[in-house]
């Protein structure tokens, strides 16, 4: 073994922080109906016969949200501003009929995704709080 790989007589170095379990699924949600979001933008043209303009404007700017709310879930209004995403998304509907079925279902993964992320944060923190009272 080289001295470079001694330990260090401080002790290991500091670990990162692990992880959030709830940023990493609410990121993976949103990133996904983005993709459902903008596909919806032709359905919207073709299909709803909505205009070309408002299905761009509507169906693009809202999958760009949902993109930019993803990258913002470091603070709690991220968060807050997900679930407003939900709400938009299940609006959508009034233009395409599906996206209420399809708005519901991301809704529901969100929220799934939400709560048991702050579940498993909490978990976590817990058992490192216990670890930390045995050492």
């Amino acid at each position: 073994m080289s001295a470079d790989a001694a330990p260090s007589p401080e002790g290991p170095p500091p670990s990162t922080p692990p992880r959030s379990p709830r940023r990493g699924m609410c990121a993976a949600v949103l990133s996904l109906e983005a993709i459902t979001i903008g596909l919806s933008t032709p359905v919207m043209i073709v299909v709803s016969g909505v205009s070309t303009a408002t299905a761009l404007t509507v169906g693009l700017g809202l999958a760009l949200v949902c993109l930019v709310v993803a990258g913002s879930l470091r603070s709690e209004a991220g968060y807050v501003a997900g679930w407003v995403v939900q709400v938009a998304a299940i609006g959508l509907g009034f233009l395409v009929p599906l996206m209420f079925f399809l708005g519901a279902l991301f809704a529901f993964l969100w929220g799934s995704a939400y709560f048991l992320g702050r579940k498993i944060e909490r978990e976590r923190a817990a058992a490192y709080a216990a670890h930390d009272r045995e050492a």
